[in-house]
């Protein structure tokens, strides 16, 4: 499939499964008594909802529509439903059916960390915090980070939070209690991603990786789900701590870049923060009693050696 087909496959899909997420009954339309072949709207009651004619909007979830307007784009995504991060994900897709937007491919991410970003990491020893990338390589850690999420760092290969949630599915259960909720928010990321990254091939290792081997994973990245990373709280059922759920921010390091900041910030005071200077002093009872030799290669708040 080249570069034209699959951007045009990434409409369809996307559409098709906004559209079948919409009943009749959720747009304003008059319940019919016969039984209805597909689930959702039809595409013809799209298009009447939406203003446009039914043989326009069939061309337009082909994605061979040339050069929509914003007012079908915005009467379309009213239809659908879609919430902010969806409509941002459809411009997305619909810009890169035009040969100008190809041509003007955003280079794969790097993985490479700034120094600056390494000293602020270290500057946090109170606060566990992890650098991402837009594919969920930990590409840094501080320590407090690396020992609230040591069961991720177990996996061989590349540190990659989507490969610890999908292939090692029973320790992901017992490390992140709400298991399907994380998950779905992790995939809906990577779809973005994918929007905005098409020619990275590790991206594409990876997705490929994910539903050749997870069933779970296969499901959700069929759904279609988008979903920008944002503050939010996380439950993790750690070996040392037990049960705690923890608030986080999730803070981009510039405005070109897919790498986000992840730091978890238990408000002083609570129970929570507690449970984290404990976690800080058990690891550092650890690294006094291991000595130089028993130790790992490479810088501590470095975890994916890059």
């Amino acid at each position: 499939m080249d570069e034209k087909e699959t951007a045009r496959a990434a409409v369809r899909d996307f559409l098709t499964t906004r559209r079948a997420r919409v009943t009749p009954t959720d747009a304003g339309l008059p319940a019919q008594g016969t039984r209805r072949r597909v689930k959702g709207l039809r595409r013809e009651e799209v298009a009447l909802l939406a203003g446009v004619s039914p043989e326009y909007y069939v061309r337009l979830e082909r994605g061979q529509a040339t050069g929509p307007s914003a007012g079908v784009v915005d009467a379309v995504a009213d239809v659908l439903r879609l919430d902010d991060d969806e409509r941002t994900h459809l411009d997305r897709l619909l810009a890169a059916l035009t040969p100008a937007s190809r041509k003007r491919r955003r280079s794969a991410p790097k993985d490479s960390v700034n120094p600056g970003i390494r000293v602020l990491l270290d500057s946090m020893d109170h606060l566990p915090a992890v650098v991402f990338n837009g594919r969920f390589d930990i590409l840094a850690a501080n320590t407090l980070g690396r020992a609230l999420l040591a069961p991720v760092f177990d996996l061989p290969g590349r540190t990659n939070c989507a490969r610890f949630l999908f292939l090692d599915e029973p320790r992901a259960r017992d490390l992140f209690p709400e298991w399907d909720r994380i998950t779905a928010d992790t995939v809906a990321t990577l779809r973005i991603e994918a929007g905005l990254h098409p020619d990275d091939p590790d991206l594409t290792e990876l997705i490929g990786q994910l539903a050749t081997r997870s069933t779970e994973f296969r499901k959700q990245w069929a759904a279609n789900d988008v979903r920008v990373a944002r503050a939010g709280s996380k439950t993790f059922r750690h070996p040392l701590i037990g049960e705690i759920t923890l608030p986080y921010e999730t803070l981009r390091i510039d405005a070109a870049s897919s790498q986000v900041i992840s730091v978890y910030t238990p408000r002083p005071g609570t129970p929570e923060a507690d449970a984290i200077r404990l976690l800080a002093s058990w690891n550092a009872d650890d690294q006094r009693n291991t000595s130089p030799a028993a130790g790992t290669p490479g810088r501590p708040d470095d975890p994916a050696g890059l």
